[in-house]
């Protein structure tokens, strides 16, 4: 009888992962993956200085003064671009690092996706109030990076 190691477990278990197998292989869409994460908190901040009243003419002086400044659905969103750029390098180190370690595309391209919608659903509860909510999606969404990472090291 064979004895089955954790990492050897853990791969048969990565090669039979259902619904995930379903997902392209191709790189270029964990590329679009990573391009959207990046450019999310550009939305956010759109938003919020839209939904904030902001003036390009007086405004754009001092744009951070001015969002700083604002409050209720303008602030959340601010903060939701804020957040967004700080939950950005984990994201990107996740999906090089599972990448650079030979985990299969598909779970590469599936969880970066998974990832994004996370982080879309989390800037609408931020946006709306819904903390619970949002603690949970952003759980979920540093889940994904964790995900990638712990897939990483049983590949190797």
């Amino acid at each position: 009888m064979v004895a089955l190691s954790s990492r050897m477990i853990m791969r048969l278990w990565v090669s039979n992962m259902g619904v995930i197998n379903y997902f392209p292989s191709e790189l270029s869409y964990v590329i679009v993956a990573m391009v959207v994460a990046c450019l999310l908190p550009y939305v956010f901040t759109l938003l919020a200085k839209i939904t904030g009243g902001f003036d390009f003419k007086q405004d754009n002086h001092q744009p951070r003064d001015f969002l700083s400044r604002t409050t209720g659905l303008s602030a959340r969103l601010n903060a939701a671009q804020a957040n967004s750029f700080e939950g950005l390098p984990i994201f990107i180190g996740a999906v090089l690092v599972a990448m650079y370690c030979f985990v299969p595309q598909n779970i590469i391209n599936a969880l970066a996706w998974f990832y994004v919608l996370l982080r879309v659903v989390y800037g609408v509860a931020y946006a709306y109030d819904l903390a619970s909510l949002r603690s949970v999606v952003w759980g979920l969404s540093l889940g994904c990076c964790l995900l990638l990472f712990y897939l990483s090291w049983v590949m190797v």
